[in-house]
């Protein structure tokens, strides 16, 4: 006889006996998420007896993008598959969320003893109001230690700070110490911005911090003429990103008498580099996803996972508007070493060197859970074929 699961129903554990019961795995989530957190055993009755769930190829993927576009905030537990007496079971572990409520669809739910409940407006209001604001780069990573930092890099950065903003750190220039003023570590543990910021390797630990660059054949993303993922801290990836634009984009080079020669890009350099920027220290990292740059035969876009925060909208980046930083402190190192300047007008001076270029605007978009930057490039002239014409037959006159 086979052995049952010493499982029972409880504030943080929940038995479903398969799939197809996917509107309460969803609600648990957004209750276990409200709470304390839990786990949920999909492929167990409830006495614990293992009845299993059949797993194809994408079951795993399936269910998590379900979740994923269900939850708001998102909400990305962890899930395994487990085999118990010769049958296959799926795992959901989903942790206490830091920034309640936790949505599903319009509800919000909260778990009470064995069973999910639905909040009501007065509780809901009441966990926004208790609910202090979550920002993922402040989160502190018990596991994280001052090991993982790059000294090097910390010492490049003060360099940078003390050469573009004439600042100078009065405190001890030790690690510890830089790190401290910076708000980027706590009892000895970094924060996650710390890690992006100065980490020997950031990718170990957030893999959404890779970028990925591509150059496409046409119009279409369909045929890749070239790929590259780059890894490394958040400071480092801006010029590597330049840098692979820079190779299938058309680049003039003007001699000037002076030591280095003066180039143009095809779309302006300054414009380029604050949209990548932007892309890397405004995106929402909570978010699994990369940000992308594609380059097209007509066109260059910028992908940036997250949607615009606060209150922004896509109309508002074409005029005056407030700064409104997701990453508090990757903000406030960018603006040290002079990659942003914390006023909001980093898309108004995009909008200004596209024209000044003779290029159109660039076109901003909110679409599919991304921010995205399109550069178009200059609209070829139609030659006069009547002029033309004109002119041959004057000649054979």
């Amino acid at each position: 006889m086979a052995k049952k699961l010493q499982l029972i129903e409880s504030e943080s554990v929940e038995l479903k006996t398969s799939l197809a019961e996917r509107q309460e795995i969803l609600e648990t989530i957004s209750a276990f998420s409200n709470t304390i957190g839990g786990t949920i055993y999909i492929g167990v009755e409830p006495g614990g007896e293992v009845s299993g769930v059949d797993i194809g190829n994408r079951t795993i993927e399936n269910l998590a993008n379900e979740i994923k576009q269900n939850t708001d905030p998102k909400v990305f537990p962890t899930i395994e598959i487990r085999e118990i007496n010769g049958k296959e079971i799926i795992v959901i572990k989903a942790a206490e969320y830091p920034a309640k409520p936790v949505w599903v669809k319009d509800k919000v739910f909260l778990r009470v003893g064995r069973s999910n409940q639905r909040a009501s407006a007065e509780k809901i209001r009441q966990l926004i109001y208790e609910n202090k604001v979550f920002k993922w780069d402040s989160e502190v990573q018990p596991k994280l230690k001052l090991s993982d930092i790059n000294t090097t890099l910390v010492k490049s950065f003060l360099q940078k700070v003390e050469e573009e903003r004439n600042t100078i750190f009065e405190s001890s220039r030790s690690t510890a110490k830089v790190l401290e003023k910076l708000n980027l570590i706590e009892d000895n543990h970094l924060r996650n911005a710390a890690l992006l910021l100065f980490g020997k390797n950031p990718q170990k630990y957030f893999v959404q911090s890779e970028i990925r660059c591509a150059k496409f054949n046409g119009t279409e993303p369909i045929e890749f003429a070239d790929i590259q993922v780059i890894r490394g801290t958040i400071i480092e990836q801006v010029p590597d990103v330049l840098g692979f634009i820079r190779r299938h984009i058309s680049v003039a080079a003007q001699i000037t008498g002076e030591a280095e020669r003066k180039e143009t890009w095809e779309y302006p350099k300054e414009a380029l580099r604050e949209a990548v920027i932007n892309a890397v220290c405004h995106r929402s990292y909570e978010d699994t996803g990369n940000v992308q740059v594609r380059i097209f035969d007509d066109r260059l876009e910028v992908w940036s996972p997250g949607s615009l925060p606060g209150n922004i909208t896509v109309e508002m980046l074409k005029k005056d508007h407030r700064s409104t930083p997701r990453n508090e402190l990757i903000a406030r190192c960018f603006y040290l070493i002079k990659y942003i300047e914390q006023w909001g007008t980093g898309t108004n001076r995009m909008i200004k060197l596209c024209k000044e270029a003779g290029l159109p605007e660039p076109e901003f978009l909110d679409r599919e859970g991304s921010v995205i930057v399109i550069f178009k490039r200059k609209p070829k002239r139609k030659k006069n074929i009547a002029k033309l014409l004109s002119l041959f037959s004057l000649r054979d006159v």
